[in-house]
């Protein structure tokens, strides 16, 4: 028999999302969403002179799942780049598709480990990471143009 899909803790996470409120005027935005479920994740950055996320706001409209996902995000992307999110979303993907039993240093991504069976909920779960990537990409893009 599998876990329960809906932990006590994926609950806890996802009525508990920091930053969530947009930026007034970010250095970067970006809104993702999911052509399986609908889920919507937009990001907003503001980044440091070495390119760190400084700033953060989210608005979220998704599944428990989803927002438990966003919460995570949320309160470990701060002070992060670009490559640092890149390489939590990549090692989290891993985690999530079983490729890997370790979901990264992030805190409380292990908590995600009951979706491992919902392979139609991955692409939900990583739309914050998708995201927040896009942000900083486009906050790296308007400096080099600017």
């Amino acid at each position: 028999m599998s876990a329960p899909l809906y932990t006590r803790e994926i609950l806890r996470l996802a009525v508990s999302i920091p930053h969530q409120q947009r930026l007034d005027k970010p250095d970067g935005t970006a809104e993702v969403r999911s052509q399986t479920c609908g889920s919507r994740v937009c990001v907003d950055v503001m980044v440091t002179s070495d390119h760190r996320i400084d700033k953060l706001g989210v608005d979220v409209n998704a599944c428990a799942l989803g927002q438990a996902s966003t919460a995570i995000l949320a309160e470990e992307a701060i002070g992060k780049s670009l490559d640092e999110l890149c390489d939590a979303r990549d090692q989290f993907a891993k985690f999530l598709d079983a490729l890997t039993d370790e979901p990264g240093s992030w805190k409380n991504l292990d908590l995600l480990k009951p979706a491992q069976e919902h392979k139609g909920r991955h692409a939900a779960i990583l739309l914050p990471y998708d995201a927040a990537v896009q942000a900083m990409k486009n906050a790296n893009a308007a400096e080099r143009a600017a």
